[in-house]
């Protein structure tokens, strides 16, 4: 089923700020925690989707890869997704926007869980580079990755401080009475576990650094600039955390032959001036193999030539672009004596006389045929 539009779940316009895109976020998670709507899981899904919308539009740059190229600048497949997420991410990234809300800032269910906090890991960051055919048709890579990982041999005990919840409670005298916060635990960091034991070459968390061969399946249609997530393959987090992702940036390579422009692509095929008169048949690069393609006798220099369906299927499913061959009549720039007497002796015949008629497009009229 289709997504709907971010700005939509959450009832905002595009022109929205920041500040109103927190509170229209904090009004739809408040109205639909799970807290509020226990065992709901229609109240639990608009939850997730709430936050999803909310992971986006609150960040600058995600924000403007959505207003720029919608969900695709963020969906994939093979378990790739800029802002699907589980109960666990959502509260340990938008926790604190609830304020009181709730107990002071504290949440009593985590999927079903009880109240202690589970610390995520940190995400981790890579480029990908891509070829033009790679792109056009899904590619899986294999990517060498160095992410920490609990050490063998560490061991966890509760936090004294917290008793293993993960947070201390705080209640202040005010003027207005009695409030309680909630913050985490500044001895365990909110994991509500400590370090038993550890081997000597992990760090203060119990984690060390391995370098794990991550598979990553890219979806044909992939954009540069693209970001994809694969779930759980960042930093482990210690004790009972759950992992961070790893964020994989998409980066297009160069074509010596071909320039894309959305799903279609655009190729330079230059062709002699006695081809272009006689007309002829030459083959070109395509980004699944090479194709032949008929010259007509007598084709113009500026002669657009679409092959439909041999430019980069859509990231959303809707179809395959067109490659789009721009002719180019090569004028030679220095001629034998004969051929100059061969092209004086027919420059006043009435063949070699330039003719246009409505079938030969402008310019502006081909570029204008080409986004038709």
């Amino acid at each position: 089923m289709a997504k709907r539009d971010y700005y939509e779940i959450l009832g905002v316009n595009k022109s929205a700020s920041a500040d109103e895109i927190k509170k229209a976020y904090r009004k739809m998670a408040i109205k639909y925690h799970p807290d509020k709507n226990p065992d709901n899981k229609e109240a639990e899904a608009k939850f997730k989707e709430a936050a999803e919308a909310y992971e986006i539009l609150s960040n600058a740059d995600k924000k403007a890869r959505y207003d720029q190229f919608g969900h695709q600048a963020f969906d994939g497949s093979g378990g790739f997704s800029g802002g699907g997420m589980n109960m666990d991410d959502i509260f340990s990234q938008f926790g604190d926007i609830f304020g009181g809300a709730f107990g002071g800032g504290g949440f009593s269910g985590f999927g079903g869980g009880g109240g202690q906090r589970r610390v995520k890991g940190s995400n981790l960051r890579i480029r990908v580079k891509l070829t033009l055919e790679e792109i056009a048709n899904g590619v899986e890579k294999k990517i060498k990755v160095r992410r920490k990982v609990q050490a063998k041999g560490t061991t966890y005990k509760t936090c004294t401080t917290c008793h293993g919840s993960g947070q201390i409670t705080r209640i202040t005298n005010t003027i207005l009475g009695r409030m309680q916060t909630a913050a985490a635990c500044n001895v365990c960091g909110g994991a509500g576990q400590i370090i038993d034991k550890k081997p000597a070459d992990a760090d203060e968390q119990g984690l060390k650094i391995a370098e794990e061969t991550v598979s990553i399946k890219i979806p044909a249609g992939v954009v540069d600039g693209m970001q994809l997530k694969v779930a759980g393959k960042g930093n482990e987090a210690p004790g009972n955390g759950i992992s961070g992702d790893l964020l994989v940036a998409i980066e297009e390579e160069a074509h010596e032959k071909l320039q894309r422009e959305g799903d279609n692509l655009h190729y330079d095929l230059y062709v002699s001036l006695p081809d272009a008169i006689l007309g002829a048949s030459q083959e070109i690069d395509t980004v699944t193999g090479k194709v032949r393609i008929k010259i007509e006798p007598g084709v113009q220099s500026g002669k657009i030539l679409r092959l439909r369906g041999k430019g980069i299927p859509s990231i959303n499913g809707y179809g395959r672009g067109d490659l789009l061959v721009h002719v180019n009549v090569w004028t030679p720039k220095t001629l034998s004596k004969q051929q100059k007497e061969f092209f004086e002796s027919v420059r006043e015949d009435d063949h070699f006389i330039p003719k246009p008629d409505s079938g030969d497009k402008s310019f502006f009229e081909k570029v204008k045929d080409m986004f038709s």
